[in-house]
């Protein structure tokens, strides 16, 4: 059997990156140009500043994964690109890249859904079994997916406000901690003790989350004390906050798993490196027996390498898009 290579592009945030994948399990190469010191002044990506840097390295980035992979296009099977959700600036620049190289080289041109790339991040690891439940969480997303078989997603449930991740980032300016601030909530929360009373949001029988009124409640509880003279320990609180994130996140996904009689349970996204929500996963993977894949650290965050793995099986399946294709901010998983 021919092997199939992918090329994969994404630019859909703050991060440039190009990669190419074997078979869409084996990484070949993967170059990522981070725009984490440049954004850190603001304390959050900023849409027209990332867009320019994107502009300023998406053709680096490219002869950099095919050097480093020693390929050429002519080697490459299909174009995978990122096509939304995502900011829509930034979107722009990977998709016009992708275009131009399909239309020159004449390589069928695959688009892939952002969450649909952070799921098939877990195929780099192991070869996924169905039916399974994947738990997506990241600065955008917070939802439960079913899928039967691949690229069948059933979307069950999702945050009817902020994602886990953007709360995080929100939780980590009140705490006082610079951008990124997610990875350095977890941090903070390893040392501390979950000491101050918050409420569990979204507690009833649903698939759904919120977290709007957790962030609300650590930004009212911060002001309180503060308004009283009361010293915050910033590490008690962060242990606080995650603590009842977490363990909204592994309850609904507790009852969708028994619910469903699933087995098999993925974790994608930025938010799936947090090493908390791992440590609870890995204590619902004894108690219920699953079988459980949680992407690599590498592959959790924003990156090409999984948009060319879930490009693989869009390509095996006749995914294709024309040169019509347009960047969306938003976009239904399908």
């Amino acid at each position: 059997m021919k092997d199939i290579y992918i090329l994969g592009i994404e630019s859909s945030c703050d991060e440039t990156s190009c990669a190419i994948v074997k078979n869409g399990r084996e990484d070949i190469a993967t170059v990522i140009a981070s725009q984490i010191d440049v954004h850190k002044d603001f304390g959050g990506v900023v849409p027209e500043i990332a867009s320019r840097h994107h502009v300023k390295n998406i053709t680096i980035v490219i002869e950099e994964c095919l050097e480093k992979a020693h390929m050429k296009i002519e080697d490459i099977d299909a174009i995978a690109i990122t096509y939304g959700p995502g900011l829509i600036g930034s979107l722009l620049v990977g998709l016009e890249a992708a275009k131009t190289l399909a239309f020159i080289y004449d390589k069928p041109l695959i688009p892939v859904h952002h969450i649909a790339g952070h799921i098939y991040a877990n195929s780099l690891e192991k070869e996924m079994k169905f039916p399974l439940l994947a738990l997506v969480v990241s600065g955008g997303h917070t939802e439960l997916v079913i899928m039967e078989d691949h690229y069948k997603f059933k979307k069950i449930g999702g945050t009817l406000d902020d994602a886990v991740g953007e709360c995080y980032d929100k939780v980590a300016r009140v705490i006082g901690l610079e951008y990124p601030g997610g990875p350095k909530v977890d941090k903070l929360a390893h040392i501390g003790n979950p000491s101050y009373k918050l409420p569990i949001p979204l507690n009833d029988e649903s698939y759904n989350f919120s977290f709007s009124g957790l962030k609300s409640a650590v930004i009212n509880l911060n002001h309180k004390l503060k308004q009283r003279n009361e010293e915050v320990n910033e590490a008690d609180l962060a242990a606080s906050f995650q603590n009842v994130a977490i363990t909204s996140l592994i309850k609904k996904t507790k009852k969708a798993l028994i619910d469903y009689n699933i087995k098999n349970l993925i974790v994608a996204g930025g938010v799936a490196a947090n090493k908390g929500l791992r440590e609870e996963i890995e204590k619902l993977r004894e108690e219920l027996k699953l079988n459980i894949t949680i992407p690599s650290m590498k592959y959790c965050t924003d990156n090409a390498t999984m948009i060319a793995a879930a490009g693989y099986y869009a390509y095996k399946l006749g995914k294709r898009a024309d040169l019509s294709l347009n960047s969306k901010s938003s976009d239904k998983l399908q």
